[in-house]
């Protein structure tokens, strides 16, 4: 059967400036990663160069046929030090974002992508009221330079991610890092390192991950406004959102209530600081399941990814249409990937989220654009560079990118405007 999407449709993939960039060592997560009995698996290094090799990249996927890419700006490169910022660096955005246009493909740009400069650290991070102001600033900075050429913004990637590391740790004393993986996890004294890294104390050190009490919350959600507004003054014209990671939450018997909880905290909180918005990024990669005792494991002899939770591509359309039930606004599918050595376990899960996804809009649901993640296999945070999410490999040595089956597949389904799954998925769940 073949799906066909509107001609406006967005195809494209999406990265964070330090997951591939390399070198963002102006950034709190550097000093992370540099801290003594640090978690992380690799330094980012390098990363994959894509702050020198952006050209190539974005003509690479132009050459796949896809039309649009979704990217950050590292803020720590715009403003190295509080109230000082580069032109240097703003010229760099510029031109990324002028070699997409030249490429045919529309930017999506994410202005804070986790990472925060080191010297935010120093007056309290993400738990100081001001950061709201000064998140704003640099935004304004941004868009004075460039605001006109940005179609759409995310302000925030996945402004609830700190309530779901609360609630995976939640026994724990302290928030831990992006990307923390349970099996890691080391004794606190790293996060005093990584402050002392900043220039700052550890009682001072509040990165955005750490941002999941009432109080930084309402902080967070005050700089999405702030920025909003600030960017929406400069250029009307720019549709501006936030993305929120949401696994679809389902329940079986006996588990409704604890499933509405675990919704409320992922979603429902964050509809006061939408309002306003001109859209919304969904980031989906699984579904969680609730009962009478909490969250149900994965189903023994359910396939799993390399990250360890169900492979479950339906979960895409699952989390769209519980968006629709409380709210009436565009959806942009800002994330939607899978971790996996075996790529045509990607192929599948990208066709079998985007059958889902046609259903939701077949039934009126408004959705602006797929973007897959990621681009590249890039540099996974904590989990260092071992999980391969993207459609396109690279040889860290060398830096060659090889374009795998996904990704001649997601570039044929964009240049076609099309989802052709004749015979396909006869087994799915």
């Amino acid at each position: 059967m073949k799906y066909n999407f509107p001609k406006s449709f967005l195809w494209g993939t999406a990265t964070s400036a330090y997951q591939v960039e390399g070198n963002n060592n102006k950034s709190d997560m550097w000093a992370e990663e540099y801290s003594e009995g640090s978690p992380y698996r690799d330094y980012s290094g390098d990363a994959v160069d894509h702050y020198n090799r952006y050209k190539q990249d974005i003509e690479l996927m132009a050459s796949l046929g896809l039309n649009s890419y979704r990217f950050s700006i590292e803020w720590s490169r715009i403003e190295p030090e509080q109230g000082v910022f580069s032109q240097v660096e703003l010229n760099h955005y510029r031109d990324v974002i002028k070699v997409c246009y030249d490429n045919k493909i529309t930017p999506v740009v994410t202005m804070m992508h986790f990472t925060s400069p080191q010297w935010l650290m120093k007056i309290g991070g993400w738990k100081n009221p001001k950061t709201a102001e000064l998140f704003a600033t640099y935004c304004e900075v941004v868009f004075k330079e460039m605001g006109r050429d940005i179609p759409y913004v995310l302000t925030i990637n996945e402004v609830n991610l700190p309530v779901m590391l609360k609630e995976l740790f939640i026994n724990l004393d302290f928030m831990p890092p992006v990307g923390m993986d349970a099996k890691s996890w080391t004794a606190p004294g790293w996060r005093e390192s990584a402050a002392q890294k900043c220039g700052t104390t550890v009682d001072q050190y509040f990165t955005f991950h750490m941002a999941s009490d009432e109080v930084s919350l309402e902080i967070v959600k005050d700089a999405h406004r702030k920025a909003r507004a600030v960017m929406k003054k400069i250029n009307p014209s720019t549709k501006v959102g936030l993305s929120l990671a949401l696994p679809e939450i389902q329940a079986i018997e006996g588990g409704e209530e604890q499933a509405a909880k675990v919704w409320h905290d992922y979603f429902g909180q964050f509809i006061s600081a939408i309002a306003g918005d001109d859209f919304i990024g969904v980031q989906n990669y699984t579904r969680e399941i609730y009962g009478p005792k909490g969250q149900v494991p994965v189903a023994e002899g359910a396939e799993v990814t390399a990250m360890g939770y169900e492979y479950y591509p339906e979960a895409l359309a699952g989390t769209i249409r519980n968006i629709a039930k409380e709210l009436d606004i565009p959806v942009m599918v800002t994330e939607h990937g899978i971790a996996a050595n075996d790529d045509s376990r990607r192929v599948e899960f990208i066709e079998r989220g985007l059958k889902g996804l046609h259903s939701c809009m077949e039934d009126g649901i408004q959705v602006l654009g797929y973007l897959y993640w990621s681009t590249f296999d890039n540099y996974e945070w904590t989990f260092g560079y071992e999980p391969k999410f993207g459609i396109i490999a690279v040889n860290r040595d060398t830096q060659e990118r090889t374009v795998k089956e996904s990704g001649r597949v997601l570039g044929e389904i964009s240049r076609n405007n099309a989802l052709n799954v004749e015979g396909k998925f006869q087994n799915e769940v």
